[in-house]
């Protein structure tokens, strides 16, 4: 595998088109796949488990293989699901079982190919990118460069809205396997399942698929960030950058007046490839070192304005913002008070993995004190909560804070330092 990864890697680096592809999509990484599910997952529409699967594994294989080499191995629809959110519900599409395999397989593929492509300004869903380098990132750019503007930008229902032949043309670019090409089709017009009718799909990488993420990531990779980075930057007097997760993403500017002629621009930009920015959700703030306002910006599920440190230097505080804090007690609340009869001792334990949890997240550095807040609350929630388990023999706050010692409920803790 390692010498088809360099290979991969050489082609791209020598301008060819990748050709055989599919062939990396075979029994050794099917099972390596296979391996990787997790029991107890939802079914797709096939009903097939992964102990299911696994009785009669290297058949199964087997069987799949030939009827892919074949053509005849054609995905099923994907089973539409809902999951709430605090903004209302998240659509999900669950695979077939083998499905989800191919998928895996032809996902990790697409990522041997494009993490030689991708710009360095994408850090979603991207091996050894996350969240925290586009926010440490974002907070050295407002520490270092002229930067006074930032477009704050939100993209309605992107990945209900990804056009599937802008995709396959932008695919096209750089691969040359049609029979790679074709599965990746198959799946974009697999359609939907959901109160056991079928829908049609001409446009959508639905949520819960293996291969939407990179394929969003392509998508983003053509429509913004080459467009932004090699044709729009650089003609411009002043400073800009981007900043990209998933389909978040903001452009920090040094001049008003450019930030406004991005904002345009990006409004034809989206709309060519049948995107369109939510303008409720998009827009121009003044924030960095020249600038002493008040405004404030969230990106991924943080709050940014303008701060001083003790001594009076410049620095961007960078805090758990308003909605997600809201957020997140709404839901230990929720929890707490649905589970409120259960063993103490077995709540405690979820109660310590969603802190855990909590803080690997919003851990960086200056958000202790929001890191305190929510523990603070999470305690204080819990006790009042077990009050409410009967009216006779009240927990009296002594024991249960025995209880909170016992259960080595883990106090804030900075996991992450962005200011490195």
């Amino acid at each position: 595998m390692e010498t088809k990864r360099k290979d991969i890697k050489t082609q791209i680096q020598q301008g060819y088109k990748l050709q055989t592809l599919i062939h990396m999509v075979n029994k050794e990484t099917l099972r390596e796949q296979h391996r990787k599910q997790q029991m107890g997952k939802s079914k797709g529409i096939d009903g097939v488990t992964k102990s299911e699967y696994d009785i009669n594994l290297e058949n199964n294989l087997d069987n799949l293989l030939n009827r892919m080499k074949n053509f005849s191995c054609r995905p099923e629809p994907v089973k539409r699901t809902y999951i709430p959110k605090a903004n209302g519900k998240l659509r999900l599409g669950i695979l077939a079982y083998e499905d989800k395999l191919v998928q895996g397989a032809m996902a990790d593929v697409l990522n041997e190919i494009y993490e030689n492509i991708f710009l360095d300004c994408s850090y979603g869903f991207r091996p050894k990118k996350n969240c925290h380098q586009a926010i440490s990132q974002i907070n050295w750019l407002l520490m270092t460069k002229k930067v006074n503007y930032i477009l704050d930008c939100d993209i309605k229902g992107f990945f209900d809205n990804v056009d599937h032949e802008w995709l396959m043309k932008f695919l096209e670019h750089e691969i040359e396997d049609k029979n790679f090409l074709r599965y990746i089709k198959r799946f974009l017009k697999s359609g939907i399942m959901e109160d056991m009718k079928f829908y049609e799909s001409d446009k959508r990488t639905p949520q819960g698929w293996l291969i939407s993420p990179v394929l969003a990531n392509v998508y983003m990779h053509y429509v913004l960030d080459l467009w932004l980075q090699k044709g729009v930057i650089p003609k411009l007097k002043g400073e800009a950058y981007l900043i990209r997760y998933a389909d978040d993403f903001v452009i920090l500017c040094q001049y008003e007046e450019e930030a406004k002629g991005i904002y345009k621009l990006l409004v034809e930009r989206m709309r060519k490839f049948k995107l369109e920015l939510a303008e409720d959700k998009t827009g121009i703030l003044p924030i960095g070192r020249f600038k002493g306002t008040d405004e404030t910006f969230d990106f991924l599920g943080f709050t940014f304005y303008n701060g001083r440190t003790q001594t009076g230097k410049y620095r961007p505080i960078i805090i758990t913002s308003k909605k997600k804090m809201k957020q997140k007690k709404e839901t230990i609340k929720k929890f707490l008070y649905e589970h409120m009869h259960e063993f103490i001792l077995d709540v405690g334990e979820t109660i310590k993995k969603k802190m855990i949890g909590h803080y690997a997240y919003y851990g960086i550095n200056g958000n202790y004190v929001q890191l305190l807040k929510f523990y603070k609350y999470v305690k204080h929630t819990w006790y009042y909560t077990l009050r409410k388990r009967g009216q006779k023999n009240k927990i009296k706050y002594p024991d249960f804070l025995r209880i909170w010692k016992f259960l080595n409920i883990p106090t804030p803790k900075i996991y992450v330092n962005i200011w490195s």
